[in-house]
């Protein structure tokens, strides 16, 4: 009897191919001279037969594997070869082998990405339309150093971790495949095998473009946009802008939850760019600020858990329909400021959490790497190739979509390591400090990059500490943030406003107090989302009293907003009073408009944001404190301030009552005689006041008063605030 000899066992590096275990398949497939042959070898699973089309020639299985070889004379292939095969249902297939393409990124791209100097590695990372030898598909490349194994799956290969794997580039940790063939719209994820365990996860691309719909996750492959932008007068403008002397009005807005459409669903970027900046126009502000539209997988977290740093959310359509959004507002002279969240990232499991199977975009420790608070994790800001992934992303929205800034999210829980944390849970810096290093160096880096490669743009930090110098140059010592918002100013004022106007006189210190520090730093007077959630009720339902009051009260405090020191931020919903706090799952209250009073509120910010822009004593020296001068600050029996707001050698006067009395012949100083004009009442009937004031002009009287050489005597109507204009003509 014949003895049967057993078949040899295949070589390691084979059995790892097959195994799907090989950190560089192309050592293995694709063409290959062996001695005085050529050898193909493709790695196909679920086929029965393949050949190469250029001659016809079958590939033989290799040991009943998926592995298929063919060898022949040297050179006799040149050039890419395409392969066609049969699967396992009979179908016929045919494509180029993705094997047989030499590498495809540079070692000028990959040198930098992992010096953190690359300021645009959104361009070769990712997913890419490509051309090779005339050969058309997409370049996939993503940075997974610690992973045995990475692969691209998708529809196009039945998410089958085998039949794509990648190739990875010496020590940069980047890894990157040609797939012939692939085109815009195909689904796509990496497949990461754990080097310790073997374990595989599926990952979305770090730098997907464009992404499925939730609660679906995978990436999609985008080509380049063709859009065509008719904004470039507005850039041209922005270019040579002087922001800090210019007046800025910030509408913020969840585009969730604005409006929604007839049949109660999101509304489209194009859409909303119909609706929105028309509202906006209509009401005077001069920029919308939109919560976070990066996309991310959970509706409640109202995008703060960013997934996709460079992708808007598909929720609202294409990232073609948000080129539109921004370009209609340009077209409308709105501006366009993005919420972006560099200080924290979600866990989901298709996420950048522990991405190639270690802790690679986060501390491996959690006492530096969690937010324990918000279930998220923190970005390892002294990483370079981390670094990339931010700085890339911020500049790629400002480049790329056009957006004129940045509000950079929750920037004190970036540069505190002990921020939210009790004592012992925390690990200090190589000095003891608990100042977080890495993130300060990162911080100035955007902020400097940003001003540099995007002039006219602002980057606004949302910092709620006493950090010195926030909005002050790097060269200076400060962050370089273009301004910060004074979060003190926004809670003692609403603390003041929620007094009884009885007690607000023992109070009265809370309002001028913001003098003291207002020209530390460029300040954004913000009432934003933050203050109308989370059980803390609606500004209106802030204010003490009773209806009417709650109303007055409400005309006042945006009085003082709109003529305090300080760019002007007002969450949507609150420019007419709405009664409810805001809750995310909901379209706005609109209907609250057809009430008098909350018209008055809609028609007051109206008015307030056309006073702010036609007065330059409002707006020029915001930043400065020759912008403003106490006429009184002292009368706090009465809870009355006053105050000048200066440009050059124009002013107007500002009186504001924090009590409901009205205040017959009340004297206020003025720095020049001639005659006055009340040019704003909070109290006028037309808001829904009890129209108390100062019809006509008023006269300046020659009688000193408050340190001043004239005055003039007013009526000062109850909870309300007038602005008077000099008569330049009297």
């Amino acid at each position: 009897m014949a003895i049967k000899t057993p078949t040899p066992p295949l070589p390691p590096e084979l059995q790892r191919l097959l195994a799907a275990r090989h950190h560089d398949p192309f050592e293995l497939l694709g063409l290959h001279s062996e001695g005085p042959q050529d050898v193909v070898r493709v790695f196909l699973p679920r086929v029965r037969e393949v050949s190469i089309v250029e001659n016809r020639q079958p590939l033989q299985r290799v040991q009943n594997s998926d592995l298929f070889e063919w060898r022949g004379a040297t050179n006799s292939l040149s050039g890419p070869y395409r392969l066609r095969w049969t699967d396992d249902h009979g179908h016929v297939h045919s494509a180029y082998d993705p094997y047989c393409f030499p590498p495809q990124l540079s070692e000028f791209d990959l040198h930098l990405f992992n010096e953190g100097k690359h300021r645009h590695s959104e361009q070769f990372l990712g997913a890419h339309l490509h051309e090779v030898q005339g050969v058309h598909g997409v370049l996939f490349a993503v940075w997974a150093p610690n992973a045995e194994r990475v692969s691209v799956v998708g529809d196009f290969n039945g998410w089958d971790g085998r039949c794509h794997m990648m190739r990875v580039r010496g020590g940069s940790g980047v890894w990157e495949l040609f797939i012939p063939g692939r085109i815009a719209g195909d689904l796509y994820k990496f497949e990461i095998r754990n080097r310790e365990h073997g374990s595989l996860q599926l990952k979305t691309d770090p730098y997907g473009r464009r992404f499925e719909t939730r609660p679906n996750t995978a990436s999609i492959v985008v080509e380049d946009s063709h859009f065509q932008w008719h904004d470039q007068p507005w850039m041209t403008r922005r270019h040579a802008n002087r922001w800090m002397h210019e007046p800025m009005s910030i509408y913020e807005v969840h585009l969730g939850s604005w409006q929604h459409d007839d049949h109660g669903h999101f509304l489209n970027y194009r859409d909303m760019a119909q609706r929105l900046v028309a509202y906006v126009k209509h009401l005077g502000f001069t920029h919308i600020e939109l919560l976070p539209i990066t996309e991310h997988p959970f509706d409640a977290s109202w995008g703060y858990q960013t997934t996709g740093y460079f992708a808007p959310t598909s929720r609202f359509g294409t990232p073609d329909d948000f080129r539109y959004f921004v370009d209609h507002c340009h077209a409308n002279d709105i501006g366009i400021i993005l919420d972006w969240v560099p200080g924290h990232f979600p866990k989901d499991s298709h996420g950048l959490a522990r991405f190639d199977g270690s802790p690679l975009y986060e501390h491996a420790d959690p006492r530096l790497g969690e937010h324990r608070d918000w279930g998220t994790l923190i970005f390892n800001y002294g990483r370079n190739e981390v670094r990339n992934l931010l700085l890339s992303s911020a500049l790629y929205w400002l480049d790329e979509y056009h957006l004129d800034g940045l509000r950079v999210d929750a920037v004190a829980s970036m540069l505190y390591l002990d921020y939210s944390r009790e004592p012992g849970d925390w690990l200090p810096n190589i000095h003891g400090g608990n100042e977080n290093l890495d993130a300060i160096t990162f911080l100035r880096e955007l902020n400097a990059l940003s001003h540099e490669l995007c002039p006219g743009t602002v980057v606004i930090a949302e910092e709620s500490t006493a950090w010195p110098m926030v909005s002050r140059p790097t060269w200076l010592g400060g962050l370089g943030f273009s301004m910060k918002w004074n979060m003190g100013w926004m809670h003692d004022t609403l603390l003041y406003m929620s007094k009884d106007p009885i007690h607000r006189h023992y109070h009265h210190n809370i309002l001028t107090f913001s003098q003291l520090y207002a020209y530390t730093e460029n300040f954004v007077l913000p009432f934003s989302h933050d203050e109308v959630v989370h059980g803390k009720g609606s500004l209106l339902n802030k204010m003490p009293g009773d209806e009417w009051q709650r109303f007055a009260n409400l005309r006042l405090l945006y009085t003082y907003l709109f003529t305090h020191p300080g760019k002007k931020l007002l969450f949507m919903g609150t420019e007419f009073a709405q009664g409810r706090e805001w809750n995310h799952t909901r379209p706005l209250e609109w209907y609250v408009l057809d009430y008098p009073l909350h018209r008055g509120i809609f028609d007051q910010v109206r008015d307030l944001n056309r006073l702010y822009r036609d007065y330059p004593a409002l707006y020029t020296h915001e930043f400065e404190h020759q912008g403003f001068e106490w006429i009184d600050c002292n009368d706090s029996s009465q809870s009355i301030l006053s105050y000048l707001r200066r440009s050059g050698d124009q002013f107007i006067v500002v009186v504001l009552n924090f009590t409901p009395i009205p205040r017959y012949h009340y004297r206020i100083g003025v720095p020049a005689a001639g005659s006055y004009r009340e040019v704003f009442n909070s109290d006028s009937s037309y808001y829904g006041g009890s129209n108390i004031g100062n019809s006509g002009a008023l006269h300046s009287e020659d009688q000193p008063w408050m340190g001043r050489p004239h005055s003039i005597d007013i009526t000062l109507p109850p909870l309300a605030g007038l602005v008077f204009a000099l008569n330049r003509n009297s």
